[in-house]
């Protein structure tokens, strides 16, 4: 993998590899601009099956998020991401998918009309950020959370507009939320006002309404349907 020799290599291409990961910036951001549009990124497992609740759930706020205007962009891969994309598409929105090379995982879903499948995670991460109006999350694992946490501190510090990070299933979101209350805010590790970045819901109206009224707030313009760019 590209990311692991870079990180262990001492080959001394310093300037190969960093023309190779701006190259992929590049291509990544030329994906970003056809959105064309207001966009929520989704995240969630890969390993959501399709008779799971989590998968209804995440189709569903696709086509809720196609409904308030808004393109949809995901993982693009199979799980929660593909259940978000097919939402997305039975609603008409315009669908994208994000990937990364794995060695052991994970192909590309069938419902993106732009997608884009990276090599390092960096630059795939900051393409997950550049379009977005707000962040869905979706029980997922490691991959998940670090998505989580990563736009949490780009919001606390400025880095990123102060956009809603909806965490979306109570039950699973909870124990992390006691955690972060008992321990980060009671210790002072964290402050209330970035408490407050995070909406915990099972209510997918509350969910889409938080976005849509945030981004209005952010916006004079009501999200317009977003250009459908096509498939490549």
């Amino acid at each position: 993998m590209e990311d692991r020799r870079i990180l262990e290599g001492h080959d001394g291409d310093l300037k190969g590899q960093a023309e190779r990961i701006g190259q992929e910036f590049l291509q990544g951001f030329l994906a970003v601009e056809r959105i064309g549009g207001p966009a929520i990124t989704v995240f969630g497992s890969a390993r959501v099956t399709e008779d799971d609740p989590v998968y209804a759930q995440a189709r569903d706020m696709g086509r809720r998020l196609v409904e308030a205007g808004f393109a949809v962009v995901t993982g693009g891969g199979p799980g929660v991401m593909e259940a978000a994309n097919r939402g997305v598409k039975e609603a008409g929105g315009l669908s994208v998918g994000f990937n990364i090379e794995l060695p052991h995982e994970q192909g590309s879903n069938a419902f993106l009309d732009i997608a884009y499948t990276f090599k390092h995670f960096y630059a795939r991460k900051v393409c997950f950020v550049k379009p977005a109006e707000g962040f869905v999350i979706f029980p997922g694992g490691f991959g998940t959370l670090d998505e989580l946490f990563e736009a949490l501190t780009l919001i606390q510090t400025g880095k990123a507009e102060n956009f809603p990070v909806v965490l979306v299933d109570t039950d699973y979101w909870g124990e992390l939320m006691v955690w972060v209350k008992g321990e980060a805010l009671a210790d002072g590790m964290i402050s209330d006002d970035d408490l407050a970045l995070l909406h915990v819901t099972d209510d997918l109206d509350f969910a889409v309404h938080t976005i849509v009224d945030s981004y209005g707030a952010r916006s004079a313009e009501t999200p317009a349907e977003p250009h459908k760019a096509d498939a490549q």
